[in-house]
């Protein structure tokens, strides 16, 4: 998940996350070099976060950027 600290839909993704148990790597993309353009890259040139990258066992990989807790939980298929 490309965060920021201060960014509240990235605390609540995260909170979702933990609750629910899923292992998930948090990177801030204003200390990690690269994040920030990583994150542009799939927002349409934005600093949109929370972004997450979901790689399924299929080994493919779902982009959500800045999604409602409904559509992280639907994209978990919680």
């Amino acid at each position: 998940m490309y965060s920021t600290s201060w960014c509240p839909d990235c605390h609540r993704a995260e909170r979702i996350l933990t609750e629910r148990r899923i292992d998930f790597e948090k990177i801030d993309i204003e200390k990690v070099e690269g994040a920030a353009e990583i994150v542009m890259h799939h927002a349409n040139g934005k600093r949109s976060v929370p972004t997450l990258l979901l790689e399924h066992e299929s080994g493919e990989t779902k982009v959500l950027v800045n999604p409602r807790p409904q559509q992280l939980l639907d994209a978990l298929s919680l």
